[in-house]
């Protein structure tokens, strides 16, 4: 059974993890976007980071950072945003290349 103390210290470890999705885009300038769990890369042209639903990409221009919380997982991007792209990391099959080379 696991005192009070070890149930905070595992809260306060990983926040973001039990926090909800959400984005909320203004006006195409700028976004806020919660349940991030790590930036992957980020420039002037991209962000691709990990959430809760997946790794989302956001493509535009003149992109910037302006707020992060890692303990939070919240992020706000400011810049031309032009899109938004989910993907879904790749099942991996029991086996894999070796089970196909037996077939």
């Amino acid at each position: 059974m696991q005192t009070a103390k070890e149930t905070a210290r595992q809260s306060q470890a990983q926040p973001a993890a039990t926090l909800p999705h959400n984005v909320i885009m203004e006006n195409r300038c700028r976004m806020d976007i919660t349940g991030v769990t790590r930036i992957v890369s980020c420039d002037e042209n991209s962000a691709v980071l990990e959430t809760q639903q997946g790794t989302l990409t956001v493509g535009g221009s003149e992109l910037s950072v302006s707020e992060l919380s890692i303990r939070t997982g919240e992020l706000k991007i400011s810049g031309k945003l032009e899109f938004l792209q989910y993907t879904q990391p790749a099942a991996h099959s029991p086996g894999g290349f070796l089970r196909r080379l037996a077939r």
